[in-house]
């Protein structure tokens, strides 16, 4: 039904705001990182999902399609809801959600309320089938789509790396499509760098 809302915040709270778009305000459910980017009296574009419910019609509301499409991925999957997508979405970045989900790590996803170990592991395994078959169509969720290995040369390499002040989407784009297998840590480090400085 809506596609996005372009007004004025009129109202942050926990976990929702209010946009006024010529003069009527829309209730938004948000997660932590898109009321993050919102400021009370100034101007914002954010896209929407309704929701609709038997009793209720609800407004989702994120400050980019990337978080947008992430949601709609998740509350895709079997016992996973738009309120637990919401608390998903506050405590990690659709980046670093598909970076969990690759190198299946479910502490991330632990991290938000309302998940526990079974459920971590169903979106782990459920997403990382849909990520995988929908690479071209789920866009920057997969911007990490080389992701280094959590032990040997890669791992040390990325900790290096990381410990000289780059992100995980900086050193997975250095290091994408790049065959680091038989490489020492000094000489992976070494082409990430001359690829991060160009």
């Amino acid at each position: 039904m809506f596609s996005y809302l372009n007004g004025t915040i009129s109202e942050i709270d926990v976990n929702m705001f209010v946009i006024d778009v010529g003069g009527v305000g829309f209730a938004c459910n948000a997660s932590l990182q898109t009321l993050s980017q919102l400021k009370t009296g100034v101007a914002a574009k954010v896209y929407t999902h309704l929701n609709v419910r038997e009793d209720a019609l609800e407004l989702f509301a994120f400050g980019d399609k990337e978080e947008l499409l992430t949601f709609k991925l998740l509350t895709a999957i079997s016992g996973v809801g738009p309120r637990v997508a919401l608390s998903i979405l506050s405590a990690v970045t659709p980046s670093e959600l598909a970076l969990a989900v690759t190198t299946e790590d479910d502490k991330p996803i632990l991290a938000a309320n309302g998940v526990g170990k079974k459920l971590a592991g169903r979106i782990i395994l459920e997403l990382k089938d849909k990520i995988a078959k929908s690479s071209i169509n789920v866009g920057e969720v997969t911007r990490a789509a080389y992701i280094p290995k959590s032990s040997g040369a890669d791992g040390e390499a990325a900790e290096a790396l990381s410990a000289l002040g780059y992100g995980k989407d900086e050193i997975c784009a250095a290091l994408r499509g790049v065959d680091t297998e038989g490489m020492s840590v000094e000489d992976i480090i070494k082409l990430a760098l001359a690829r991060l400085m160009r």
